[in-house]
């Protein structure tokens, strides 16, 4: 479709108009970039001042091209060693790497700052603080990360959750393979008043694994088997035999618990302090010959019935043990717990 004469000029006109509003105002950014650059090369100015002129100067060179702002700032801190803000500078070339997700290069200008710079407090935050909260965001590296937590918790106590913490330290020590570190870290969350009750976004059973696994680190573990045919076998030959007392010798005495398929495990209400006796007496009880459909390589369910009017069935249930620390007792196989009634 032609445009009409008249409405093609005013296009025109309008294209030539923002074209020349456009150039002045690239000009005058230019122009007081320029006034900045000789302000603070020509001056003897002091420190603050310094600080505000070349804190201006970034964000107008930012605005013209981001590069360009990352050039000037490492350049300026190369060259004036002495500037007590240079921890800053960097922080805003690092941040500028962070939003670009250049994460390799935004973490190492981050890394910088905390070991080659004191800390400075700007607009009433610690840059360091800042940092690390920054490096553990975009760091993949465990080691690294470890690193980060400790200094959180040693530097910025009262600026974290260090129940939190302690957590997210005990599972990158995990990672590394640092077990003992891993349970001392652990041992370190339970210790803290709000262990129990924390809630942690991606971590929604820290308290209940943390405990497992000091627990269990405290406890005997004697009633563990090798395979999980043995502890089969061992707990039918007590059953068959109705032997109440062979029947808690090998229950776990870490976290056993006993409760219905709606419960969580881990809750007051399920942990078990009992002894079998009481069900056993009188009570018919019976055992399926094999496993539950259910059961996993790492979990075993063992259907039995008989033991009371109430809730006549249970399902016994078997798992390998989760304990790196301990080699000998890591993957060998426990009974730990009870499941009330038919499963849902």
């Amino acid at each position: 479709m032609i445009m009409p004469r008249k409405f093609l000029i005013i296009v025109v006109v309008f294209s030539i108009v923002s074209t020349f509003f456009s150039c002045e105002k690239k000009s005058a950014s230019s122009q007081e970039i320029a006034q900045l650059k000789e302000q603070l090369f020509s001056e003897k100015l002091e420190e603050r001042t310094r600080c505000a002129v070349l804190k201006k100067l970034a964000l107008r060179l930012h605005e013209q091209n981001p590069q360009e702002m990352v050039l000037f700032l490492t350049n300026w801190v190369e060259n004036h060693k002495d500037d007590t803000y240079n921890a800053y500078w960097l922080f805003m070339v690092a941040t500028e790497y962070t939003r670009k997700e250049s994460k390799p290069v935004a973490e190492y200008y981050y890394e910088r700052i905390l070991k080659d710079f004191p800390d400075l407090i700007i607009n009433g935050q610690s840059v360091h603080f800042e940092c690390l909260q920054n490096l553990i965001k975009i760091s993949e590296n465990a080691r690294n990360r470890i690193e980060y937590y400790n200094t959180l918790i040693q530097s910025f106590s009262e600026k974290v959750s260090i129940t939190e913490l302690y957590v997210r330290l005990a599972i990158e020590y995990e990672k590394e393979g640092e077990w003992e570190n891993a349970l001392k870290s652990y041992s370190l969350f339970l210790k803290q008043d709000d262990a129990s009750s924390i809630q942690i976004q991606g971590i929604p059973d820290a308290y209940m694994n943390a405990r497992k696994m000091v627990d269990f680190s405290k406890s005997p573990k004697n009633w563990t088997f090798e395979s999980l045919s043995a502890l089969e076998k061992a707990v039918k030959d007590a059953i068959t035999e109705y032997s109440w007392k062979k029947l808690d010798a090998l229950r776990s005495k870490s976290n056993f618990f006993m409760m219905s398929w709606k419960a969580i495990e881990g809750s007051a209400n399920s942990q078990a302090e009992f002894s079998m006796q009481k069900f056993m007496r009188g009570n018919k009880i019976r055992y399926n010959a094999d496993f539950d459909s259910s059961s996993t390589p790492n979990e075993a369910y063992l259907r039995t019935s008989g033991w009371n009017s109430y809730v006549g069935v249970w399902y016994l249930y078997f798992r390998k043990v989760n304990f790196p620390v301990d080699p000998d007792k890591h993957g060998q196989w426990e009974w730990a717990g009870i499941y009330l009634g038919e499963k849902l």
